[in-house]
């Protein structure tokens, strides 16, 4: 008879009993799938005595994660702590070097130490799966490893953090403000502990950081993503934008240039008719562009118990059928270190500014975007009061250098009061 896949798992969170409560109800099923039992043998979180709303007893309890990775009588360890250093990556670290695969949702343990981690579970010929780290119920990872394996990736592209597209969904259907909206979120729930992972894109900026490495075999490069958050959108931002046909989202992109690998997760302008456009709520939504398939658009929850479990159990199924692979999809140790590139990709401008209402105030700004090389597609002027008047500028592609220097010159033409603002449109 085929011996049981044994589970030990690290972090009793939503996640950790999400993936309890699937073993332990479709046992049956899961056996018939992978051709052998799935069996939890141990587990360990910060408090043992906590309700969890789940039965525990039947397995063994251990303080701290590393004596259940550790465990003869566990094959696989599954990290659900979270964290990239400290009780995580000892514990996964220690799982490996003990032969154990390991199946972890720990984005930024990955996004910083993946390449040293994928070389010592290859170095053990184990396995490191992690789905649930990347749009969460979203296949992605597996459609990048194993569906798209044909394709010479060419753009990676989403929205992947939930909160933020909530955020600014609720501002454009509500009316609201950033702030207030913000308040709503974390009162609900919506967002980390510290909100700054969220809003502030580094949540975003992990997984779109994984998912580059696995698209161009790259070494994983959180520290060359260029990160900007959703905290400077408005909801002037918003309903002007709608007004031109666009919605705001908080955007992650990834693709091989000339000049290296540009990585950037920043709000950008979207056709609203486009799928990313139609995006609401909590919902991730990551496009993957190939060579052969030209373009692939995947849907799906992004986070919370059910979807994010449900991608655990899917690597740990593949764990039990003897599926194996390399961590990001090519032999770590021949993954190579990309140069990181930054705004090289040209691409329209939406620009928001404040004009002194006077004679050859909209002159010297189309002066000053002249002399940097930009040309302007189209323009628009909202009521105003006395003092200023607000202009809303959309150019013909540029890049970001180029928009920048035309930005800095415009502080010197007197007519510019306030700071401009200007939001990428991303061809979707």
């Amino acid at each position: 008879m085929t011996k049981p896949l044994r589970l030990g798992i690290a972090g009793l969170g939503t996640v950790g009993v999400g993936v309890v409560k699937i073993v332990q109800q479709q046992a049956d099923l899961l056996a018939l799938r992978a051709g052998r039992a799935v069996e939890i043998t141990a587990v360990t979180a910060r408090s043992k005595g906590k309700n969890r709303d789940v039965d525990l007893s039947g397995y063994v309890w251990e303080d701290d994660a590393v004596a259940v990775a550790t465990r003869d009588d566990v094959d696989v360890f599954v990290e659900l702590i979270g964290g990239d250093e400290g009780p995580a990556k000892d514990a996964t670290e220690a799982a490996l070097k003990a032969g154990k695969d390991v199946v972890t949702a720990n984005k930024a343990m990955l996004a910083i130490h993946g390449q040293a981690l994928a070389e010592l579970a290859e170095d053990k010929a184990r396995v490191i799966r992690y789905e649930a780290a990347v749009a969460g119920g979203i296949p992605v990872v597996k459609a990048l490893t194993e569906g798209l394996a044909g394709n010479e990736i060419t753009r990676v592209m989403g929205v992947m953090n939930g909160s933020c597209n909530y955020i600014l969904t609720r501002m454009q259907d509500a009316g609201l403000s950033y702030e207030a909206v913000f308040d709503e979120a974390n009162q609900l729930g919506f967002l980390e502990a510290d909100p700054e992972l969220d809003v502030g894109g580094i949540d975003a900026g992990h997984k779109l950081a994984i998912l580059s490495s696995i698209a161009f075999g790259t070494q994983v490069d959180f520290g060359s993503v260029a990160l900007e958050g959703i905290g400077s959108v408005t909801i002037e931002d918003i309903n002007r934008a709608a007004d031109m046909g666009y919605k705001i989202k908080l955007l992650g992109v990834a693709q091989m240039t000339g000049r290296g690998l540009e990585q950037r997760m920043s709000p950008c302008l979207v056709p609203e008719r486009s799928p990313l456009g139609q995006l609401q709520g909590g919902t991730n939504m990551v496009v993957l562009e190939g060579d052969s398939v030209d373009q692939i658009v995947l849907r799906g929850p992004g986070a919370g118990e059910g979807p994010t479990a449900s991608a655990v159990m899917g690597d740990v199924m593949d764990i039990a059928r003897g599926t194996r692979g390399c961590v990001f999809g090519q032999p770590a140790k021949g993954l190579r270190k990309a140069r990181a590139a930054q705004g090289s990709v040209a691409a329209p401008y939406y620009l928001r500014l404040q004009l002194v209402d006077k004679p050859g105030a909209l002159a010297k700004v189309a002066t000053a975007l002249g002399d940097a090389g930009i040309s302007i597609d189209r323009m628009r002027q909202y009521d105003h009061d006395d003092a200023a008047a607000p202009v809303l500028i959309v150019t013909h592609k540029t890049t970001r250098s180029s928009l920048d220097e035309a930005i800095t010159a415009f502080a010197k033409t007197g007519v510019v009061t306030g700071n401009p603002v200007a939001i990428r449109i991303e061809a979707v």
